[in-house]
């Protein structure tokens, strides 16, 4: 099994594909490779198949309209918990102060459902895992390393053409172009306004 990042994006393509089957309403995932690497402390830091569940959650929630976070995404109200409760994710306690029901887990009903789906998907993480995997003390890591940050950066407004916009961390988007299902164009980071000039 090859385990380079193209080869992961297309299996978390086919994880979608499968949540999609069993909820058609939900977007096609313009970027998959956009998850790989990606941090965010609200929606979870490793990648698996419940956190692509939970970003599936906000991609019904943007296909129906339906405002499931505020506080720029971090907090996660009750109408993402209601979505996230048809997807087969349960939140078994009150919301967290900052980041509400952010932190939801798969019910034993989406465990038997997307079995095959989680068991080739952590198959895949795990590939990729000892693939990218280096000797930390003879490689450099960067301030977020050493700091201890989570490295998934702060997340900037995207625009497209069509005038929707989504939230990403640049160097997400330099990666490769991440593009509207709306529109077929590539969303891209407006020219920063009185930016620091070197």
């Amino acid at each position: 099994m090859s385990t380079t990042p193209p080869v992961l994006a297309a299996e978390l393509a086919q994880a979608w594909a499968d949540i999609q089957r069993h909820h058609p309403e939900l977007p096609d995932l313009a970027a998959p490779e956009s998850l790989i690497g990606e941090s965010s402390s609200a929606c979870g830091s490793t990648l698996s198949f419940e956190r692509l569940l939970h970003e599936a959650v906000h991609g019904i929630a943007a296909a129906r309209g339906v405002r499931d976070t505020s506080r720029a995404g971090r907090y996660h109200n009750r109408r993402f918990l209601a979505i996230a409760e048809e997807l087969g994710l349960d939140h078994p306690e009150d919301p967290h102060p900052s980041s509400g029901f952010s932190l939801v887990a798969l019910n034993s009903e989406a465990k038997r459902r997307y079995r095959p789906t989680i068991e080739r998907l952590q198959r895949a993480l795990k590939a990729h895992s000892a693939a990218t995997a280096t000797d930390a003390s003879r490689s450099f890591q960067g301030p977020a390393a050493r700091h201890g940050s989570s490295g998934g950066g702060v997340r900037v407004k995207a625009v497209c053409d069509c005038g929707r916009n989504v939230r990403v961390v640049p160097s997400v988007l330099a990666q490769a172009p991440i593009v509207c299902g709306g529109c077929g164009k590539p969303f891209r980071i407006p020219e920063v306004v009185g930016a620091a000039a070197g």
